[in-house]
């Protein structure tokens, strides 16, 4: 599993929510014995709120985080290891193409690029963390 794995699961497993119960479907008496299963609706794929979940983990954390704007912080929300390794090898899986060097453009183009991705998978992210 992949670096940019990692953080879509600790972001959108944060948003899983109990399956509803389902309805049950009256049956006539003489069927009574034997139901017959009924075919469930398969749910709709909900968008997961990215800022509202990033905002509760944050709410939680006693640590002053830049997740907004900084994937060394947003990695660290997560609880992943935000190390130069990691973030160099989350630059590969995304496809980085400048210096793998962790400068600053480094940075701000793996957080702008991780948002991307999951607004890509899903999610619903504010247009100021994508641009």
């Amino acid at each position: 599993m992949g670096i940019f794995s990692s953080i879509k699961d600790a972001i959108f497993g944060k948003a899983k929510a109990a399956p509803a119960p389902a309805e049950a479907t009256p049956q006539p008496e003489a069927a009574a014995a034997q139901p017959t299963p009924q075919p469930q609706p398969t749910p709709e794929p909900q968008e997961v709120d990215i800022e509202a979940i990033l905002v509760e983990l944050d709410s939680n954390d006693d640590r002053d985080l830049n997740w907004r704007n900084s994937i060394v912080d947003l990695m660290k929300l997560v609880g992943l290891e935000s190390s130069f390794a990691e973030r160099k090898e989350l630059a590969q899986e995304l496809g980085y193409t400048g210096d793998l060097d962790g400068s600053a453009e480094m940075n701000i183009w793996l957080h702008k690029r991780v948002m991307q991705e999951l607004a890509a998978n899903g999610g619903k992210v504010p247009a100021s963390m994508l641009d």
